[in-house]
């Protein structure tokens, strides 16, 4: 089967820029952040070049405000700016990327996220399988028959039932269970008091976040109560926390 491998650039940059140590060059340029994505990238191509690579791409986030931003202005809003040392490793990053071979993505007025879910899912409906290569837990939604995440940092590799054992609920929930613990790294509130072992035990019983809410007056103690209260904001959280494609 032809195979497209989907690397997430932005997740790997942040994680690369506090997980190496603090490398220059003889310019005292920063190298940390570029060596490790560079190095992440080497290493997929030789994981998986027994099964042959025959679609790639790298993708980052473009510069700019997305439609989520619009909707929910709160949005990342806690976030610190980039520091200085990420932020000059960028371009030059990019460059190499490019000389590299590997094509990239950056897509105005959406994220990263959305520019891969979107691209595993039309190539999933052609045939394809797809690696995708990420730290971002959101993109478990993505996961199917044709789409696996690969953390290539942890070792971490999510099929379908790695999903379910690691989350508790399918790939097809977790927009539902990310909806219910809310995304601090986003800024996107959940339901007060529930943490994942709760939001997958209502998924469970309840079968979707729709389920959940129908049996909101029968859920007791103070978990119930957050939910009833958050009822109004969870449509909102949920379309924040969903991936378009």
């Amino acid at each position: 089967m032809p195979t497209l491998l989907l690397v997430d650039g932005s997740s790997y940059l942040y994680r690369a820029f506090h997980a190496m140590p603090d490398l220059r060059n003889r310019q005292g340029e920063p190298t940390g952040a570029l060596h490790g994505v560079l190095n992440i990238l080497r290493r997929l191509e030789s994981d998986y070049k027994a099964q042959g690579i025959d679609y790639k791409a790298c993708v980052f986030d473009a510069k700019g405000k997305t439609f989520r931003d619009e909707w929910f202005p709160e949005y990342k809003a806690h976030r610190p700016p980039m520091p200085d040392d990420m932020a000059r490793q960028i371009g030059p990053l990019h460059a190499a990327i490019a000389a590299s071979g590997w094509p990239i993505l950056a897509v105005g007025g959406v994220e990263a996220d959305d520019v891969i879910g979107t691209l595993a899912r039309q190539a999933a409906a052609r045939g394809i399988d797809v690696v995708v290569s990420t730290g971002d837990k959101d993109l478990a939604q993505l996961v199917g028959s044709r789409i696996v995440l690969v953390n290539t940092m942890s070792n971490e590799v999510l099929d379908e039932a790695g999903v379910v054992a690691k989350f508790g609920v399918p790939p097809e929930r977790i927009v539902d269970y990310l909806t219910l613990i809310g995304d601090p790294v986003d800024n996107v509130p959940g339901v007060d008091k529930v943490g994942p072992k709760t939001a997958a035990k209502w998924i469970a019983e309840h079968g979707s976040l729709y389920g959940v809410v129908a049996a909101a007056d029968s859920i007791k103690g103070a978990a119930g109560e957050s939910l009833r209260r958050a009822l109004d904001w969870l449509p909102h959280g949920r379309r924040l926390v969903t991936v378009v494609t």
